[in-house]
């Protein structure tokens, strides 16, 4: 008998923020990258951010870029111990809405699995937080001493993910029809185009326009808004304000 998957991306869908941009802060903290990083480098595109000049996905690629460099060569069991501090500070972090549809997903027996673009060791953690069936995460690969070689095999964009689903679906004979998944960018138009009910939460401005596009999804998809103390659904037809 086939089974109903629930596909949740991590960042921006279920947790409020980015879970490496906080590891990357506590690695600050602990004096694991040198605090000059954020000083000389990453500070002004965040500030450009933060005051509404520049762009979220441009501040965390220069982020991503700086922790992927500085994590080389440390140990893992270094690192898992920082991410553990991570998810207990941020794990309850979640959107309202999210986190309902989890709890409904489980009381109807769903395979919950999570495929997130964020580093391996805190999607695990962030898995294990929520009881979910499975995971995956960009992979940050070791040596034989267990540090860091600064290579990742990237779990990100919209076609690895895709790849991630179709092994998940092999494995647990996922009726794609019947089932949910759950995304904010464009790394998850692929698994939201999967699914029979696709839900879009919170979309930034190229997975809306990717969505508008695209007939067959814009058909079938769900966009919910939550803002303050409201959830909003909205029509797919939404007039969008470029700024």
């Amino acid at each position: 008998m086939s089974s109903t998957g629930a596909f949740f991306d991590i960042d921006g869908t279920l947790y409020r923020n980015s879970l490496m941009i906080q590891h990357f802060k506590k690695l600050i903290k602990y004096e694991v990258i040198d605090p000059a990083i954020w000083h000389n480098h990453v500070k002004h595109t965040y500030s450009e951010w933060e005051n509404r000049y520049g762009d979220f996905e441009v501040y965390l690629e220069e982020l991503a870029d700086y922790y992927v460099k500085e994590l080389k060569g440390i140990n893992k069991t270094h690192i898992d111990f920082i991410a553990s501090q991570v998810i207990k500070i941020n794990g309850d972090k979640v959107y309202r809405y999210t986190r309902s549809r989890i709890d409904w997903h489980k009381k109807n027996g769903h395979k919950l699995l999570f495929i997130s673009g964020g580093p391996d060791f805190l999607v695990e953690k962030m898995a294990e937080k929520y009881d979910v069936t499975e995971y995956k995460g960009s992979v940050y690969l070791v040596d034989e001493d267990n540090n860091f070689t600064g290579e990742v095999i990237r779990m990100w964009d919209s076609e690895n993910k895709q790849k991630a689903i179709d092994k998940f679906v092999n494995k647990y004979d996922v009726d794609l029809d019947l089932s949910y998944s759950y995304g904010d960018t464009n790394g998850d138009f692929s698994m939201l185009k999967m699914v029979g009910n696709p839900i879009a939460i919170n979309p930034n401005m190229n997975l809306l326009k990717s969505i508008k596009d695209d007939r067959e999804l814009k058909d079938k998809v769900s966009i919910i808004v939550e803002r303050k103390d409201i959830i909003y659904k909205l029509n797919p037809n939404v007039d969008v304000i470029e700024l």
